[in-house]
């Protein structure tokens, strides 16, 4: 409940992102006025962060699809290897 902490907290890159219990997360990569190679830096630093937090009892490929969209607009499909 620290307004100041949150802000400072914002203004220095935090970012939080949502699960629901299919195992999609939900997390924004950028803005519209960002450049594209820091959206790329943000879309690998971001999935570096959700494969290092994969459970150990979890099987098999851990990341299956990728999908990018703006809040309104149409998906567009990521290849997962180049993550």
């Amino acid at each position: 409940m620290d307004v100041a902490k949150a802000v400072n907290e914002s203004k220095a890159g935090k970012v939080t992102y949502r699960t629901d219990r299919d195992g999609n997360v939900a997390v924004p990569v950028g803005k519209v006025s960002f450049d594209a190679d820091k959206l790329v830096e943000n879309l690998k630093t971001i999935s570096n962060v959700v494969i290092t937090a994969r459970p150990a009892a979890v099987k098999g490929t851990y990341v299956q699809h990728v999908s990018i969209a703006s809040t309104f607009g149409p998906s567009v499909n990521v290849d997962v290897t180049t993550l």
